[in-house]
C-alpha cells in the first residue's frame, strides 16, 4: 500500500518542475519585485486543500491530530528555514524537485537538510528540538480557538484566493508576453494550474497516507530524515509512505525535466556549494523546530488552519526577506565569459553568482563582424560625428552599437533576473540586451518581469538541453 506514495509522488515532481513551483520564489518575489502574483499560486495550493480537507474531516474519511503552537520554536525555525532557503536557492520541496533537473548545489542542499533533520529528529539534536518546544501554548487551530466550524475559513480563503487570482489574470492578459514556440508537451504548466493541482494531490494524499497508518498529507522535512535514517540503519519504520512520497518526487521531477530538454548536470562553484551546505543544515534545523516546511506548515498546516502553521509561514517570509536583503545583489565589476569547453553534459560555474563557463562549447550569443574598438561611441557615416553614449553595465559585452549579451550561465535563480535588471537600467531605450541562462525558472521570471517593465521581448529560444536566450528591447 505504501507504493502509492511513490506513484503520487512522482505526480507531484512531475507538476512541481512543470509548474516551476517555487514558494520560495513566491515570496522572495514580494520583497524584490513588490508583487504578490505567484504568491496566489501558493493561497491556491492552501485554499483546495482547505476546502478538499474540511470535506474529509467532516464525513469522517480522516481524523487530523491537530498540532500544537510551541511560540519559540515555531518563531526561531522559521526564521532559520527562511533563511536557509534563500542560501539553498529553493525551499524543501523545491530543493527535491531541482535535484532531479540536475542541480548539484541541490543535491548538496538536499543531503544537508536530511543529515541537520535527522540529527534533531532522532540524533544529538533532538534534545535541543525538545527543549526548544518545551514552552507550548496548547493552542492548534483557529476554528477550534473559536468555537466555529473550519468549513468558514476554507471557503473565506477560497473566495479571497478566487479573486486575486482573477485579478492578476486579467492584468496579466492585458500586457504582452512572449514564451517560448514549444510542442505541448514541453510548455510548462501556468503557476496557478500547478498551484490547483498540488492542492488536489494534498488532499488525495492524507486519506491513502492514513491508509498505511500515517495520519498525515503531504510532507517533506519527516520524509527526508526518514530516508537518510534507513539508508544509513535499515531501520524499517523509516521505509514509509512519506519516504516513498520524496524518492517520487525526484523520479517525477526527472522524468519530466529530461523529457522536455530541461536536464543537464549542472555543477556549483565552491561558493555557491559552501552556500548549499549552510543552506541544506538550516533547513533542517528550522523546518524540525518550525515542525514543518513550506509543504508542511506552509501548505497542510495553513489548510486546516492551525496557529503553528500560519505564524510560521509569516516568520519564514521575514526569514526570506532578511535573507533576500543580505545576499540577493548584482554583482559588481566586469564579467568576461570563458571560453573553455566543458565536459559533455557537464559544465563549472567558477564564479557561480559572476556568471561562470556557458553551457555549450560553443558561446551562444555571437557578436556579428563589424569595426573594432567603437566601444559605448554610435558609429558615425558620412560627415556626421561621433556621439558619445551614457556608459553600459561592465558585466555585457558590446556585440554591436545599441546590441549587448549578458552572460548568467550558471547563475543561480534569482540572480539571472537581478543581473538583466541591473544591466537594463544602464541601457537607453531602444537597445537590445540577449540574455543567456540556464536557470529553468527565469524561462518563466524574465518574460514577466520583461512584460511589467513596459520592455519588449524580440527572440527568445531554446539551446540545447537546460539552457536558454531571451532578446530584449529596453522600452521607453
Amino acid at each position: 500500500m505504501i507504493v502509492s506514495g511513490l506513484i503520487l509522488g512522482a505526480v507531484l515532481g512531475v507538476v512541481l518542475q512543470r509548474g516551476r513551483f517555487c514558494v520560495t520564489g513566491m515570496l522572495r518575489d514580494i520583497w524584490l519585485s513588490g508583487t504578490y502574483r505567484n504568491l496566489v499560486a501558493l493561497l491556491i495550493v492552501i485554499a483546495v486543500h482547505a476546502v478538499g480537507l474540511a470535506a474529509l474531516t467532516s464525513t469522517g474519511v480522516i481524523a487530523p491530530d491537530y498540532s500544537t503552537f510551541a511560540p519559540a520554536a515555531v518563531i526561531v525555525g522559521g526564521l532559520i528555514f527562511g533563511l536557509g532557503i534563500i542560501l539553498a536557492g529553493g525551499c524543501a520541496s523545491g530543493t527535491w524537485y531541482r535535484s532531479g533537473e540536475g542541480l548539484v548545489g541541490s543535491w548538496i542542499a538536499l543531503v544537508m537538510y536530511a543529515v541537520s533533520a535527522a540529527a534533531m529528529k532522532y540524533g544529538p539534536l533532538a534534545g535541543f528540538d525538545s527543549w526548544m518546544k518545551s514552552w507550548d501554548t496548547g493552542l492548534t487551530t483557529v476554528p477550534e480557538a473559536l468555537g466555529v466550524s473550519p468549513w468558514w475559513f476554507a471557503l473565506a480563503i477560497a473566495l479571497v484566493t478566487a479573486a486575486l487570482a482573477r485579478h492578476f489574470l486579467l492584468q496579466d492578459a492585458a500586457k504582452p508576453k512572449v514564451t517560448l514556440n514549444q510542442p505541448w508537451y514541453k510548455k510548462p504548466l501556468h503557476m496557478y494550474t500547478a498551484g490547483a493541482i498540488v492542492g488536489v494531490i494534498g488532499v488525495i494524499a492524507w486519506p491513502l497516507s492514513a491508509a498505511t497508518g500515517r495520519n498525515s498529507g503531504l510532507g517533506i522535512t519527516t520524509p527526508t530524515a526518514d530516508t537518510l535514517t534507513y539508508a544509513t540503519t535499515a531501520d524499517p519504520a523509516r521505509l514509509n509512505w512519506g519516504t516513498l512520497l520524496v524518492l517520487g518526487l525526484l523520479v517525477g521531477s526527472f522524468i519530466a525535466a529530461k523529457a522536455t530538454g530541461e536536464f543537464r548536470v549542472r555543477v556549483p562553484d565552491a561558493k555557491t556549494s559552501v552556500r548549499s551546505v549552510w543552506g541544506g543544515l538550516m533547513m533542517g534545523v528550522g523546518a524540525s523546530l518550525a515542525g514543518g516546511c513550506t509543504v508542511g506548515n506552509g501548505m497542510v498546516e495553513t489548510s486546516l488552519f492551525s496557529f503553528k502553521g500560519w505564524i510560521a509561514m509569516v516568520f519564514i517570509f521575514l526569514g526570506v526577506g532578511l535573507g533576500a536583503k543580505l545576499w540577493i545583489k548584482p554583482k559588481s565589476g566586469s564579467a568576461t565569459p570563458t571560453t573553455a569547453a566543458p565536459a559533455a553534459g557537464t559544465y563549472s560555474t567558477p564564479q557561480s553568482l559572476d556568471h561562470g563557463a556557458p553551457a555549450n562549447p560553443v558561446d551562444p550569443i555571437t557578436p556579428p563582424a563589424g569595426p573594432a574598438g567603437t566601444g559605448n561611441l554610435a558609429v558615425a557615416t558620412g560627415l556626421i560625428s561621433m556621439a558619445p553614449r551614457p556608459k553600459v553595465s561592465e558585466k555585457v559585452r558590446t556585440l554591436s552599437e545599441g546590441r549587448y549579451a549578458l552572460d548568467t550561465m550558471g547563475a543561480v535563480c534569482p540572480f539571472p533576473l537581478v543581473e538583466a535588471k541591473d544591466v537594463m537600467n544602464t541601457l537607453q531605450p531602444g537597445d537590445e540586451l540577449i540574455i543567456a541562462f540556464d536557470c529553468t525558472q527565469a524561462t518563466d521570471s524574465i518574460p514577466q518581469w520583461a512584460a511589467d517593465d513596459g520592455h519588449s521581448v524580440s527572440d527568445f529560444r531554446q539551446n540545447g538541453d537546460a539552457g536558454w536566450e531571451v532578446t530584449l528591447v529596453k522600452g521607453g
